[in-house]
């Protein structure tokens, strides 16, 4: 399987993604917020997918996704946008979409697919 980052500001959702994700023999990093979740990314770990909510303090997942994309080490990283505030998402950064609330076996299958 593989090490994929999950960065969310709300622990319910972190916790959840996190428990579901290992259960299907996932290593999972969690990260609470877009600035902590920049920071695990330039610690140079490989992670297989970015898992990332849109609306966050500090840094947005459009942050963390354009960070991702302009930085040649790991632009090659997917990036899953999930996000209750579709308006707010800039599409061209994130390699798929789900809208909150989404169903899990379509998150497994855009992980499978990767």
């Amino acid at each position: 399987m593989g090490n994929i980052l999950v960065i969310d500001d709300d622990s319910s959702i972190r916790s959840i993604l996190s428990k579901i994700l290992v259960g299907y023999g996932h290593q999972v990093t969690e990260a609470t917020d877009g600035e902590i979740g920049i920071e695990i990314l330039e610690q140079n770990l490989k992670f297989k997918v970015v898992i990332t909510d849109i609306r966050m303090p500090n840094k947005s997942g459009n942050d963390v996704a354009r960070h991702i994309k302009n930085n040649s080490d790991i632009d090659k990283t997917p990036v899953i946008g999930v996000t209750g505030f579709m308006e707010d998402v800039e599409i061209e950064l994130f390699d798929f979409l789900l809208e909150k609330p989404f169903k899990i076996k379509k998150l497994m299958s855009i992980i499978d697919e990767l």
